[in-house]
């Protein structure tokens, strides 16, 4: 969303409670979609203080540098958060980091312009790039995906029941006609689905699993987090918004392995020093209030989870 938008992103107000700001630090958004978050992480900034944001998008990345041109505290790099640790000491702010914030997933107005092809509510090219000047598109990817991988993919990143039958049925459409719309893809998907969920569309599934693929995005978390305490000084703080059970997992594996530490065998006794916690975890997982919700149906599969770096 813009940061001029009315609407703000979900979980604003406990994502930017949960970085715990202090008014000279260094912080990452990780994410800048449309500059929310970091728009609200600057005003809270002094002059001192320093921003870091990341995105995939070109048209976040044009967002940001129109919004804050200007602003020496604010800096901005084109690419995967999977590269924060070099992002962070290519700005120079290597060990110096106060907090790290992840909004995951698809940014509103990647949702809402046909043209990006991430939705099956308004026909367009069926494209699905966070980053769509470069890349395989899921067009392109779906004219040579053999069905096995492609069945694999709609079971592992959408955790699709049928999905074999369905990659079947798009295997033998693009056989008549190559699958380049949203509108195809979603009305192929829906033909062969046998049991639709209520209240979801039934392509929802392998939509979500297709632009996982695509983009890497759950590879992507993975190197994103691990390096994530490796920037945060001790103290800070990794604050991550994730918006459906498989990202989710993954966020909440990692705060729960880095907090436990190393593992020893049954009955060994070990100091707390030895056992190597690196984070401590900060409350519990947050989920949108119902009003929250009701505004934004967005909202209510989202999970906030915090941790805190430890010495």
């Amino acid at each position: 969303m813009a940061a001029t938008d009315t609407h703000l992103p979900v979980l604003f107000n406990e994502a930017l409670e949960a970085l715990n700001i202090t008014p000279d630090g260094i912080y990452v958004d990780g994410t800048f979609g449309r500059g929310g978050h970091s728009q609200a992480i600057l005003q809270a900034l002094g002059e001192a203080g320093r921003l870091l944001a990341i995105d995939k998008d070109p048209d976040a990345i044009a967002c940001a540098r129109s919004l804050f041109a200007g602003d020496d505290r604010f800096s901005i790099k084109q690419g995967s958060f999977a590269r924060l640790e070099q992002f962070v000491e290519e700005a120079g702010y290597a060990g110096r980091v106060g907090g790290v914030l992840l909004d995951l997933g698809v940014s509103s107005p990647q949702l809402d312009r046909a043209e990006r092809g991430f939705s099956f509510l308004n026909d367009g090219p069926l494209d699905m790039r966070m980053d769509n000047s470069s890349g395989v598109s899921a067009a392109d990817w779906l004219r040579t995906v053999e069905v096995d991988e492609l069945a694999h993919v709609f079971k592992t990143y959408g955790e699709e029941r049928f999905a074999k039958r369905i990659a079947r049925a798009l295997v033998e459409a693009r056989a008549e006609h190559p699958i380049e719309t949203t509108r195809q893809l979603a009305e192929i998907v829906a033909a062969a689905n046998p049991s639709w969920e209520k209240g979801k569309h039934p392509a929802t599934r392998c939509f979500q699993a297709i632009r996982i693929h695509i983009n890497r995005e759950l590879d992507d978390l993975k190197d994103c987090l691990d390096q994530s305490l490796r920037v945060l000084v001790p103290g800070g703080r990794l604050a991550v918004i994730s918006f459906h059970s498989l990202e989710d997992r993954i966020v909440k594996r990692f705060m729960r392995d880095a907090e436990r530490g190393d593992r020893f065998p049954a009955g060994i006794p070990v100091t707390e020093q030895q056992r190597n916690s690196r984070v401590a975890l900060i409350g519990k997982a947050v989920k949108a209030s119902r009003r929250e919700v009701e505004v934004n149906p967005r909202a209510r599969s989202a999970v906030l989870r915090v941790a805190e770096r430890k010495p």
